[in-house]
């Protein structure tokens, strides 16, 4: 304590000292020496706190020279930062593709299965610090999403850096509201399950509706197969005589952004349905005589709607109709309706593996697309340019 300053003792006011001497009496000013004394300590130990050494420290209250050694050049330490990519059995055949697109093969893993049918993923090589996408579709059965639930699991608890979950097809999302009272919204739960077994981002294709994107905390890369199919269409159909339509009205928008980039009419199906699966009624909005009718939706299930949908169009006069579907879930008997079917080529994506070989419906692999993806994931690069609509 610099000598001069009085101090009012603890629990005291400056009420009580309104009538002492002590609150009439002046201050004495400290002396400098005190002031420059204090100060210089200060900057001292700022000074001492910022460099790790001093080399030399003359008294600063006998006012000398302070020098200094120049500070050691810092190294940056670059800790590995890996990209580690990881399957899912059930999307095993896409995986590999993305990883030969990508430049390098799928990372080691084993699943250690028990006879009751529990099943343990475990990564086989270090993940700490690293990029870790984990690739798998959750298309039923409920085993699919399990299994990449506990693969993002294990991937936090190995302390990877990131955890991206490259999800191909989303499964559950056609539950995306309610549609009547006492039913769940899947897609919200599924990802509430994602998030909390620790995912920090998520890729995916065509989502049966957009605002799913907005049930998850973390981001969303929601990647168009109009990247694919647009080229395709592009590469083999006369632009100047397509129209393109959408199987019902929910897919207006999908249809509408198709016609825009070919700069090409749109007609529509409108489509009512007594129960889950079955038609009942469908009329044609549009003028398709004489045109090449393109359907576009995100999902073919049995192939119903679709099918129909074809021969509406043939019997409104026009000349050809084909498909471009993104998932092809292909459940029942939809093989068998597009065998049977009028529809002249279904173009879909290997999102989901096809249960079995037919000759009108043409493969293109997403492969290339999540790989260039995944790169600029990596590296913090735009993925703007592959968001055609």
């Amino acid at each position: 304590m610099v000598s001069g300053f009085q101090y009012r003792r603890p629990g005291s006011n400056r009420h009580s000292l309104r009538n002492t001497s002590l609150s009439r009496a002046r201050l004495p000013i400290p002396p400098l020496r005190h002031v420059i004394g204090a100060a210089n300590l200060y900057v001292f130990q700022l000074l001492k706190s910022t460099f790790v050494k001093l080399p030399t420290f003359p008294s600063l209250i006998a006012h000398k020279i302070i020098t200094f050694a120049p500070p050691k050049k810092q190294v940056k330490l670059d800790m590995p930062f890996h990209v580690k990519l990881f399957t899912g059995e059930a999307t095993q055949y896409l995986s590999e593709k993305i990883a030969e697109s990508y430049g390098q093969p799928l990372s080691n893993q084993t699943t250690l299965r028990f006879k009751d049918g529990e099943y343990e993923p475990c990564f086989e090589e270090s993940i700490r610090g690293d990029d870790v996408f984990i690739i798998q579709s959750t298309f039923p059965p409920g085993d699919n999403l399990l299994e990449l639930l506990l693969m993002i699991d294990a991937a936090k608890r190995a302390s990877a850096k990131r955890i991206v979950a490259v999800i191909p097809y989303f499964g559950w999302a056609r539950q995306d509201r309610k549609v009547k009272p006492r039913v769940p919204i899947g897609a919200k739960l599924m990802a509430d399950l994602l998030e909390a077994a620790g995912v920090t981002r998520v890729m995916t294709m065509d989502l049966h509706a957009d605002q799913i994107q907005g049930f998850f905390d973390v981001p969303v890369d929601h990647l168009f197969g109009s990247y694919l199919f647009l080229d395709h269409l592009k590469n083999t159909m006369d632009i100047d005589n397509l129209v393109m339509a959408t199987p019902d009205v929910g897919g207006t928008r999908r249809a509408n952004a198709y016609a825009k980039a070919l700069n090409v009419d749109l007609a529509i199906c409108y489509k009512q349905r007594k129960v889950a699966n079955q038609v009942a009624d469908m009329t044609v909005i549009g003028d398709v005589e004489g045109k090449d009718v393109v359907l576009v939706d995100d999902i073919i299930d049995t192939g119903g709607t679709l099918c129909k949908a074809a021969e509406m169009m043939l019997d409104h006069g026009a000349k050809t109709v084909r498909a471009c579907i993104t998932h092809p879930l292909l459940s029942g008997n939809a093989h068998e309706n597009i065998t049977n079917s009028r529809l002249t080529e279904l173009v879909t994506t290997d999102t989901i593996p096809l249960k079995q070989e037919n000759n009108k419906i043409t493969v293109l692999s997403v492969a290339p697309l999540f790989a260039d993806v995944i790169k600029k994931a990596h590296n913090y690069e735009s993925i703007s340019t592959k968001f055609i609509f």
